[in-house]
């Protein structure tokens, strides 16, 4: 998609000007330097059309370009018929729908003041102020009773004394990077306690997977501190999930607020780990599949209708309780949930910018409730 600087400024302050009847919702991203701004071009150009087909005024808006004490302010539109970006004059948001895509953008000192102050501000509704981390998402979850039983035994990766805790009760260990997107930086341990080499360590690459095996708990730890480069990271105790021809799958819910402002399921798809790779995650070498399919070819029909209904449940559960962990009003996040080979539900992950879900019929349903729960927002603020 290109992007076109037009602006005609007369013209378009007039338009912003009546169109500010209009509910306005900004995607909040970071700027660049050759592209001008950062993030998933197409997302957010199916988030403006859907916009328009529920009345909303949708531009794409930079942290540069945030001006909290203007009415007007630079953003770019995504031009239908000539499929470019245009520069453009538009009103200051009602509400923010942030999209900065990495985290260490988003941990910027100008980043972080413009959250905080949409956070503040008594008009705007800002949507998800940050990514999660996974280590407050496990302490969170931790919190309830309600959430403790979907939570795999977990602890920060600190000491080869405490990863020496861990393979004392479990035997299969995921290690995983606290601000981790997408599988990357995963890496397992296996200990086969009757090879001469009996500590197993696998670490997820772009595609695939590279084991070494080590004699000893020192070697094992040395090799963990030379490939973690300093990231911080979480044990976690493996789970033997379900499978479907040899691969382990998982599904991936999305959670959003809906028109009432309750958390409600928008789709559950499933996932499925590429030949070589330890995670699900597309982007690694997985594919994508029917939940239903999978469930079935393990549990029969009857047992995966139950498993799915327990699934969705569970995720309205987790949703609730990270957002009342967070302390901060939430609209979406994707969750992976893991299902073991007796039928019990584990929670792994959730993003709190999911990913475009491929699955057409998620997909919409996804774009519309972000609109639905703009109106339920708005009407609460009389607007």
């Amino acid at each position: 998609m290109a992007l076109v600087i037009h602006e005609d400024t007369a013209a378009v302050d007039e338009a912003a000007s009546i169109q500010r009847k209009q509910p306005v919702l900004a995607i909040l991203t970071i700027e660049d330097d050759i592209q001008l701004f950062r993030g998933n071009r197409g997302n957010f150009a199916d988030i403006i059309a859907m916009g328009t087909e529920f009345g909303f005024l949708v531009y794409v808006l930079t942290v540069k370009q945030l001006k909290l004490q203007r009415k007007l302010l630079d953003g770019f539109t995504f031009n239908m018929a000539t499929e470019s970006w245009e520069l453009g004059k538009f009103p200051l948001p009602d509400l923010i729908y942030n999209r900065i895509p990495l985290r260490e953008d988003e941990l910027q000192p100008e980043v972080k003041r413009k959250i905080a102050a949409c956070v503040k501000h008594p008009r705007i509704q800002l949507f998800n102020p940050a990514f999660f981390n996974k280590w407050s998402l496990f302490k969170w979850l931790k919190q309830s009773r309600t959430t403790q039983p979907f939570i795999p035994a977990t602890r920060r990766l600190l000491t080869i004394s405490g990863l020496g805790k861990m393979m004392l009760k479990h035997k299969f260990l995921y290690l995983k990077p606290v601000s981790g997107k997408a599988g990357k930086g995963i890496m397992t341990i296996q200990l086969q306690q009757e090879k001469p080499l009996p500590y197993r360590l696998k670490i997820q690459g772009d595609r695939g997977s590279t084991t070494y095996n080590c004699g000893t708990i020192g070697k094992l730890w040395t090799r963990i501190i030379k490939e973690s480069s300093g990231e911080r990271y979480i044990a976690q105790q493996g789970i033997q999930l379900a499978a479907f021809n040899e691969r382990s799958f998982d599904l991936r819910a999305l959670v959003q607020k809906n028109r009432r402002g309750q958390w409600d399921i928008s789709g559950i798809g499933a996932r499925v780990a590429g030949t070589y790779s330890i995670t699900t995650h597309v982007p690694r070498g997985g594919s994508i599949e029917d939940p239903e399919k999978l469930l079935v070819s393990v549990f029969g029909q009857d047992e995966a209708r139950k498993l799915l209904v327990k699934a969705r449940n569970a995720a309205l559960i987790i949703a609730r309780q990270i957002e009342r962990g967070s302390g901060r009003r939430l609209a979406e996040m994707s969750m992976d949930l893991g299902v073991d080979q007796f039928g019990g539900i584990w929670f792994f992950e959730a993003n709190a910018k999911p990913m475009k879900f491929d699955e057409p019929d998620i997909r919409k349903r996804s774009l519309e409730r972000i609109f639905h729960y703009s109106q339920y927002l708005l009407k609460l603020k009389g607007l």
